[in-house]
């Protein structure tokens, strides 16, 4: 379930709020950000390691 900041009922809303425009939305990107993350999280911990080892 999404819960949203912005009152969906027009009738509720302020006139001001009413006169902005909708908030745009980030599109979603499916590419690798998983292994991106791996790489970046496995290199930091070899460094912290080879770091306090040495």
């Amino acid at each position: 379930m999404t819960r949203r900041l912005v009152l969906t009922n027009e009738a509720a809303r302020h006139p001001f709020r009413a006169s902005l425009p909708p908030p745009i939305l980030p599109k979603v990107r499916d590419d690798d950000n998983d292994w991106k993350l791996f790489a970046l999280s496995f290199a930091a911990f070899f460094t912290c390691f080879y770091t306090f080892i040495c």
